[in-house]
């Protein structure tokens, strides 16, 4: 098998850290790099889901009634998890 090389930039940071998990699974930076680019050909795309965090309709509801509530000077405020389940627990 001919091999040849791939140059890559990367954050010096990002490198670390994955350099670090790949030892703790045995494999260094160009195995760990072969095992993407072969499952990519073998699935014929990125081996993994890309996709933007959007939330969906009932958890940005959420999101809203809570940036509400936030600034609603009213609303109950709860010093600690303990409080606020024994407000719930009514």
């Amino acid at each position: 098998m001919a091999t040849t090389n791939l140059n890559i930039r990367t954050d010096k940071a990002i490198k670390d850290q994955a350099e670090e998990i790949f030892n703790e699974l045995g494999l260094n930076m160009t195995t760990a790099i072969n095992i993407f680019l072969r499952t990519a050909i073998r699935e014929h795309g990125i081996p993994f889901e890309l996709k933007l965090e959007v939330p969906n309709d009932t958890t940005a509801a959420a999101i809203e009634d809570g940036k509400k509530m936030m600034k609603d000077p009213s609303a109950p405020r709860y010093s600690s998890m303990d409080a606020l389940k024994a407000a719930l627990d009514v």
